[in-house]
């Protein structure tokens, strides 16, 4: 059964490393963006939508990247507390705080995810000179905001049986690792 759970445990992972890839190549069509409405700029040329292409696209960046980042240990934890607790009272805090983590997570996400399906089901589109569905650009942050759900709930899952997760997340986002 531990072999069933170490390969789900893998695929995850996998996934949050893909995920993390597409956040990086969303970051360079980011960069892209931004310099072609500079250079348009400069050069008197209008074209429609640039600037909300690229609020799209950092969203999308931005919800991407969080499964990755936090498993990899690169978003902000504070330690001063959690240093200063030991044992299970230290395990109980993380499993706490993975908890509650892991719901907040999951309610943006549902929010989000019916955020993009209302904006389809209504046919919303973007007040901006491309009338874009919404769905659309909405669709990206939707399923990085899932993805982000269910690195949560998988982190939680795991350090309930595994009590150093936590440990390993914060020793991969550290200067010394």
């Amino acid at each position: 059964m531990s072999s069933v759970f170490g390969a789900i445990d893998h695929a995850l992972n996998q996934l949050y490393r893909f995920c993390g890839l597409i956040a990086a190549l969303l970051l360079v069509s980011l960069t892209c963006l931004v310099l072609s409405s500079i250079i348009t700029r400069l050069f008197n040329i209008y074209v429609g939508g640039l600037t909300e292409y690229a609020g799209y696209t950092m969203a999308a960046c931005t919800f991407f990247a969080m499964a990755y980042t936090f498993r990899s240990g690169g978003h902000i934890r504070v330690l001063i507390l959690v240093n200063r607790l030991s044992g299970p009272i230290r395990r109980a805090d993380d499993l706490w705080c993975l908890g509650v983590f892991a719901i907040i997570v999951c309610y943006f996400a549902y929010y989000i995810c019916e955020l993009a399906y209302d904006s389809w089901e209504f046919g919303e589109i973007s007040e901006g000179g491309d009338a874009l569905p919404l769905w659309i650009p909405q669709l990206p942050t939707a399923i990085g905001s899932a993805v982000f759900a269910v690195c949560a709930v998988h982190t939680f899952i795991k350090a309930l049986f595994d009590p150093h997760v936590m440990k390993e997340i914060d020793s991969a986002g550290s200067p010394e690792a």
